[in-house]
């Protein structure tokens, strides 16, 4: 374990940035890291769907099982997605670290988002004093764990990159080890964030043009280029066009762009 730990934070600190995809099952696990691919993370909305579930009806001991089965089906560092860590208070979000480390995983992100639509983010102090509980339980730790805070703002209507800034700022200073804000799409917004901060940014391409580079996101400071629910939501795409095309028009066209069997069955050796 600790030495997979050492894999993932040296891929933080190497120069450049590298891309960490998000598998929402075991089998998707196994067949980004046959391609090479060099650490994972799972994504909330993806583990949910496939679980049944909207994104975010998942409960923690849903997600730990979930988690489990991404660790146990490649040697590659696994990052979680465990939401706000399944409690409002730090002394919770501190117990879900020490539960989520338990399980093999390589680190985590904790956001900042109460899952009330009517109040979405939490009061500065709070969601500072949460990154904080995180940071310690993370320090607790026999091996390194890679702690990431997310500041969710930008999700929920929020368009004041300064205060962002202000709550990032202020979630590394008591010891998150990477920066999350989700929804800052623009690259002059990106490379902003990525000057006023001092530890590495992750940045999810999930929402942006598609022809934003890996190159053009580094040369903007980014460190970790994470896909959020996309991979997921391309392959439940594909299957729900698949399926509207069988029920509405009876017809298979969409076995044309079916890939090879013995390609794809290959992965899984």
């Amino acid at each position: 374990m600790g030495q997979t730990v050492d894999t993932f934070r040296a891929l933080h600190e190497a120069p450049g940035a590298f891309i960490i995809p998000n598998p929402w099952d075991a089998g998707s696990a196994r067949l980004l890291a046959a391609i090479g691919f060099k650490a994972l993370a799972t994504t909330s909305a993806g583990m949910a769907h496939a679980h049944g579930l909207r994104d975010g009806a998942m409960t923690r001991d849903l997600v730990l099982d979930h988690c489990r089965t991404i660790v146990a089906a490649t040697p590659l560092p696994v990052s979680a997605d465990l939401e706000k860590g399944f409690g409002d208070s730090p002394e919770a979000v501190h117990e879900t670290i020490l539960a989520a480390a338990e399980i093999g995983l390589a680190g985590c992100s904790i956001e900042d988002h109460t899952g009330d639509p009517a109040e979405p983010i939490f009061d500065h102090d709070l969601a500072v004093e949460r990154i904080a509980a995180a940071s310690q339980a993370c320090r607790s730790l026999a091996d390194d764990f890679v702690l990431t805070a997310r500041c969710d703002s930008f999700l929920w209507g929020g368009d004041d990159l300064d205060a962002v800034i202000a709550r990032l700022q202020d979630f590394q200073a008591p010891g998150a080890d990477v920066l999350y804000a989700p929804g800052i799409n623009d690259i002059a917004m990106i490379r902003t964030v990525c000057d006023a901060l001092d530890k590495p940014v992750n940045v999810t391409v999930e929402a942006m043009d598609a022809a934003v580079d890996m190159e053009r996101l580094a040369e903007a400071g980014v460190r970790r280029i994470s896909m959020g629910s996309a991979l997921a939501l391309l392959s439940y795409g594909a299957l729900l066009a698949a399926a509207r095309e069988m029920a509405e028009h009876e017809t298979f066209g969409f076995l044309r762009d079916i890939p090879d069997f013995a390609e794809v069955d290959a992965y899984f050796r």
